[in-house]
């Protein structure tokens, strides 16, 4: 069975897109309490854009016409706004602060805070974004998100330019 690019209309690739993050956001969990490491508050911000990125790509998966066209412009702007995300993290990687302040641990939040406040935090992430604990490839997981956002959103661009034709 050969596939060629004919083959990948712009709906196939939408799935293709909401099943890669699908993939991606169930790494992170698997990394995360699998493996043992923290997410730190910007990767949480990048689960957040990832499961836009994965909502508007399965909408956007069975619509035509000016649906299509907006569930990808939706799907770049979420992209961007995660490849943005992971551009200054990995920018914070790289050049390191010397005071870093990416949040509180677990416990610390638990038993300075009300519960009605930790609760909310808790969400935020508790680990270091500057800390790189986990490479491929000479890459942290922060690089390697900013590449999958940058395809997602030129993808998400490219789907909205060819569904206009």
């Amino acid at each position: 069975m050969t596939m060629n690019m004919n083959s990948l209309t712009p709906s196939r690739l939408l799935a293709l897109i909401a099943l890669s993050g699908t993939g991606m956001l169930v790494f992170g969990l698997y990394l995360q309490h699998v493996v043992g490491l923290n997410p730190c508050p910007m990767c949480i911000v990048q689960r957040y854009a990832l499961i836009g990125v994965v909502v508007f790509g399965a909408i956007g998966w069975r619509l035509r016409g000016w649906g299509l066209t907006v569930s990808a412009l939706l799907l770049a702007l979420a992209a961007g706004f995660g490849g943005f995300t992971a551009a200054r993290q990995s920018w914070l990687q790289w050049y390191p602060p010397e005071v870093v302040t990416c949040g509180r641990d677990f416990y610390g939040m638990v038993e300075n805070f009300p519960i009605n406040r930790a609760i909310p935090m808790i969400f935020k992430g508790s680990g270091d974004c500057t800390k790189v604990d986990w490479t491929f490839l000479g890459g942290s997981i922060a690089n390697w998100s900013f590449v999958a956002f940058v395809v997602f959103a030129l993808a998400g661009l490219l789907i909205a330019l060819k569904s206009r034709k």
